[in-house]
């Protein structure tokens, strides 16, 4: 994600963007089919696979759409943004719990900045934990390297760095 003036989901005009809107669900009637997306349709608009889209839809985070009269999902254009808002969540790490609290609380109307600024601060230390675990792992892989022989070593055997010692161990 850039840095800037607009961070995309917490962007406070597409938090207030179809917060609540029924047309999340599809739209409705007729006007819908004309209009919708059916799921290989939005899952192209957003970059996500089908099958991604109805997981959603099964997990909660897509409203279950209306129906054509042969049994097609069709999603209105508000299902768009609502997966965009779901894809951004999950660039920045938030587990799918997490994003369904904040898209229930976009779903009255109010934008989740403050929910959203609490889960990515407790993000962001979880970050910090994993940062310093891996540093440490890479200055343990630095300072083994650093002890490998650099003669011509021959080649080593499955699950072993060297050959075994002269007694066969």
């Amino acid at each position: 994600m850039t840095t800037g003036t607009r961070v995309e989901i917490l962007d406070r005009t597409s938090c207030a963007a179809g917060a609540g809107d029924a047309s999340a669900t599809g739209g409705s009637g007729a006007a819908s089919e004309r209009n919708g997306l059916r799921v290989a349709a939005l899952a192209a608009a957003v970059g996500v696979s089908p099958d991604t889209v109805r997981y959603y839809e099964r997990a909660g985070l897509l409203h279950p759409p209306e129906r054509t009269p042969t049994g097609y999902r069709v999603y209105g254009a508000a299902a768009v943004d609502r997966l965009r808002f779901i894809r951004g969540c999950q660039r920045l790490g938030l587990r799918l719990r997490e994003i369904a609290d904040l898209l229930a609380v976009r779903d009255t109307g109010v934008c989740p900045c403050e929910p959203a600024e609490q889960l990515l601060r407790r993000r962001i230390a979880e970050v910090d934990v994993e940062l310093a675990r891996l540093t440490a792992l890479r200055a343990e892989m630095a300072e083994m390297a650093e002890k490998l022989p650099t003669a011509a070593c021959p080649p080593p055997e499955p699950g072993r760095w060297c050959p075994p010692d002269g007694d066969g161990r």
